[in-house]
């Protein structure tokens, strides 16, 4: 019997549950001079309501939801494991079930427990040991069967940070140029640094999760390499991978050398850590033209999103295919989406992003689902609440929710990728 495709949508705790208070964000969001635009807070209050969001999301004619579980929930202290946290995530898989989605999940999207960046972070071996033993746990312990687990989200986000801050120390101006809500206001960085390494009780060299500079991403993925052989020897029949953050890069004249640089840096220095997982999570939100002066800037009538980058839905597509000529394993779109106020542009990008997913597996590569980002408008990190790209709108004030008609389109999109 064919597989259904998996279509849906994708949250990451820290942004939509609320109230973390155990983890480095939830530090960072408080102290005085905070780089965050506004607290998280409550969030959109998915710890409470996730019964009535998987409901809509199935109601919706979708079958998948990728979600994270949140670390500094399940251990809060070092080595202080919660029972009643752990048993929240699996009420949380129990309704995906009941309502017929397939639940995916994330061990780590990019909230940390404070107490680890007080240890130094994920600057040594000891993370990548303290990642695995809460793997470790929450596999032995779910007693749950998972089809899907993705260990770190974004793994290579700490070098692309690495890089827009060598980039803002020097030039002092780069938008758009990571996929994720930043707000790169230099002198309160600095502030913010060492009142981060107060509240933490650590070298200042030391508090950020993953603003790691290219030798310290090794312990990134010796984390993520630990991680899969604890996940694998408590729950064998589950898949195993994470996710990667990466651009669709078009090299104009003179630009190739550069183009292949900067995938090499994204992807292909990956590879060789990956190459045994049994998928990767594909997230891509928009291209980059490079020139033989490097990256330009969008064309003065490009559109673009809320985040400030363009509004090109194809280079999903194309971002699939090339990493299908390098990476053998099954490939899920683990984030793919649009911020905007405007729903019918979120209807119109789902359709066009669609096309190019639907091209890849006509071509038989082996893609398995898309998950939308996301599933509810959330908390965008340092960005706050502004930015709007999810398929439910929320009034924070009543913490209402309000299906938008983008949801519905993309349940029709997976009835569509089931006919192929």
């Amino acid at each position: 019997m064919k597989q259904d495709f998996l279509a849906g949508a994708a949250t990451a705790a820290h942004q939509v549950e609320g109230n973390n208070i155990h983890s480095d964000n939830w530090v960072m969001e408080n102290l005085e001079h905070a780089t965050f635009k506004e607290r998280s807070g409550d969030a959109v209050d998915h710890y409470n309501r996730y019964e009535e969001d998987i409901r809509l999301l199935a109601k919706a004619g979708c079958n998948v939801y990728r979600f994270s579980i949140e670390w500094a929930r399940i251990e809060p202290e070092e080595g202080a494991f919660s029972e009643e946290e752990l048993d929240h995530y699996r009420k949380v898989i129990d309704c995906c079930i009941e309502n017929q989605i397939v639940p995916i999940i994330t061990l780590h999207h990019f909230s940390s427990p404070a107490w680890l960046i007080g240890k130094g972070g994920w600057c040594s071996d000891y993370a990548a040991d303290a990642f695995a033993c809460y793997a470790e746990y929450v596999m032995q312990n779910l007693n749950r069967k998972l089809p899907y687990v993705c260990t770190i989200n974004e793994a290579n986000m700490g070098f692309q940070l690495h890089k827009v801050i060598e980039d803002m120390m020097k030039a002092m101006q780069r938008a758009g140029s990571v996929q994720v809500g930043l707000n790169m206001d230099m002198d309160a960085m600095m502030v913010g640094v060492r009142e981060q390494a107060e509240a933490f009780g650590c070298d200042p060299d030391h508090i950020h999760t993953f603003l790691a500079p290219r030798s310290l991403e090794v312990f990134v993925m010796k984390a993520h390499q630990k991680a899969c052989e604890a996940i694998r020897k408590a729950a064998p029949e589950t898949k195993v991978g994470l996710t990667l953050s990466l651009f669709d890069y078009q090299a104009e004249e003179g630009g190739r050398e550069t183009a292949e640089q900067l995938w090499y840096e994204d992807f292909r220095f990956y590879l060789p850590y990956i190459q045994n997982d049994d998928f990767l999570g594909v997230q891509n939100y928009s291209r980059k033209i490079i020139t033989a002066d490097g990256p330009k800037e969008p064309a003065a009538d490009a559109p673009l999103t809320q985040m400030g980058y363009e509004d090109y839905p194809a280079s999903i597509g194309h971002v699939l295919e090339k990493v299908s000529r390098e990476y053998s394993g099954d490939l899920i779109v683990t984030e793919n989406g649009i911020a905007t106020d405007d729903d019918e542009r979120r209807c119109a990008f789902i359709e066009e992003a669609f096309a190019g997913v639907r091209r890849c597996a006509e071509n038989g590569i082996p893609v398995k689902g898309y998950c939308y980002w996301s599933l509810l408008d959330n908390f965008e990190w340092q960005e706050g609440f502004a930015k709007t790209f999810g398929l439910i709108a929320v009034d924070r004030s009543t913490q209402k929710r309000y299906p938008k008609r983008s949801l519905s389109v993309l349940g029709k999109m997976k009835l569509q990728m089931n006919e192929i």
